[in-house]
């Protein structure tokens, strides 16, 4: 399966956000890209570094207009088309939401995160509802999809639920990245320890990870801290786990990678994870603490 990843840099501007993300979704299905996964929150600034209502009127009804203009791309482009938005389901309740269109611009389902972060610069808790669809795979004509958004990628009971559902590969949207006051060193510990778990999610479901992340720096609105550096480095890993691409952690990029869908089986019955899962040992994984 031919998947394009577009990772870019974002800026206030909403509409040229848009326009380039359509070019760049044209460019990668000329080069032959039958599934295309954008990055997280990709319409605006990440707004989530400050707790501030107005932001709230960022948000857009689903169906409406937003989707209207990605079906649109989706369908001039013939590509299943993995987006990310902020919807707003109903005044004072919004989601942080993933929308996935199929190749004749249909939205072939959603899903609403369930893991909310909230940190130093990342206030999600403060827009986000978490999601109450579950994690169910969406079913599109290139496949079932098992998609996530960003700190669900920490989850393995999240990979793993969409596995148990059918899922044929794992797909993050993110918006993920380095504070001004991190050293060297903690920031490749954490780049690494971001790469790291999301292949364990490949290689114990034996299935492909896309993960789309954000690139480039975003200045804190409030001036309170220095900003967010997101470090790109979108990736696909193969059932093994083993990287078929790595993006630049500073530079934007627009690539088709090609996955070989056929190996999951053959992995799968290398490595029978599922066979031998102990189902009736794990009661304790739905408790918060075992004391």
């Amino acid at each position: 399966m031919k998947t394009g990843i577009i990772q870019h840099k974002i800026t206030a501007d909403r509409e040229g956000n848009r326009s380039r993300l359509a070019q760049a979704v044209k460019r990668v299905a000329d080069k032959g890209a039958e599934l295309v996964v954008l990055q997280e929150l990709h319409d605006s600034l990440y707004f989530c570094q400050t707790e501030n209502v107005d932001n709230c009127d960022l948000a857009v009804t689903i169906p409406g207009e937003a989707t209207d203009f990605y079906s649109a791309v989706a369908r001039d482009n013939g590509v299943v088309l993995v987006t990310s938005l902020f919807e707003r389901r109903a005044p004072g309740l919004y989601h942080n939401t993933a929308v996935v269109f199929d190749k004749d611009g249909s939205i072939a389902g959603k899903y609403r995160k369930m893991h909310i972060p909230d940190d130093p610069a990342y206030y999600e808790k403060f827009y986000f509802t978490p999601g109450d669809l579950g994690f169910s795979p969406i079913q599109t004509s290139v496949g079932k999809l098992g998609v996530l958004v960003c700190w669900d990628q920490w989850y393995p009971e999240a990979a793993r639920l969409m596995a148990l559902a059918g899922a044929e590969v794992l797909i993050y949207p993110t918006a993920i990245g380095w504070e001004s006051t991190d050293s060297d060193g903690e920031k490749a510990r954490q780049r690494e320890a971001w790469t790291t778990v999301q292949r364990g999610h490949a290689v114990a479901n034996g299935l492909p990870v896309v993960t789309v992340n954000r690139v480039g720096y975003e200045a804190d609105p409030s001036g309170s801290t220095g900003g967010i550096t997101f470090w790109g480095s979108s990736f696909v890993a193969g059932p093994q786990g083993e990287l078929l691409f790595r993006a630049s952690d500073r530079e934007e990029a627009e690539e088709v990678v090609d996955i070989d869908m056929t190996r999951c089986e053959s992995v799968r019955r290398w490595w029978p994870f599922l066979r031998d899962r102990r189902i009736d040992a794990y009661s304790g994984l739905v408790r918060r603490f075992i004391d």
